[in-house]
């Protein structure tokens, strides 16, 4: 009789790797820093169940949400939830800053594009949109409705 519950079907952490479309030491990496701890064979070599696979899924998501490796411990390790959101709070507002700097930049470049001068440097509403000197939406509303140079 088994004293341990059967954690059901493993991977070796070449196949479990493979799943993510990952590098096996990516995975060896996650578990030196903490992020993943695979059960062990009687050899020693790693295996991945489920509850790995949908940890290195978490992982994941919160790598492309833009997370460290190092909040992405806390969040997953923290039972406190107001740590939880202060952490994903300071994600946030580095995101809305990102976003800001993202929006600024679309608003350039699509002023250049709907502009009617050949250089759209030569553009007093170009140039404005560089200074900084219209808000963007009216910089936007100005540029479709004045008059071109």
């Amino acid at each position: 009789m088994k004293s341990t519950p059967d954690p059901g079907p493993t991977l070796a952490i070449g196949d479990t790797a493979a799943r993510f479309g990952l590098a096996a030491h990516v995975l060896r990496h996650w578990e030196h820093v903490g992020l993943l701890r695979p059960d062990r064979d009687g050899a020693g070599r790693r295996r991945y169940g489920e509850a790995d696979a949908d940890r290195i899924a978490i992982i994941l998501r919160a790598k492309e949400a833009g997370l460290p490796l190092d909040d992405i411990a806390a969040l997953l390790a923290d039972a406190d939830p107001h740590a939880r959101r202060a952490t994903l709070r300071r994600r946030q507002a580095a995101l809305e800053a990102e976003l800001a700097r993202t929006r600024t930049a679309l608003d350039l470049v699509t002023c250049a594009l709907s502009c009617t001068h050949d250089d759209p440097t030569h553009c007093p509403h170009f140039r404005d949109a560089l200074t900084g000197a219209h808000p963007s939406a009216a910089r936007a509303a100005a540029h479709e409705t004045s008059l071109r140079c």
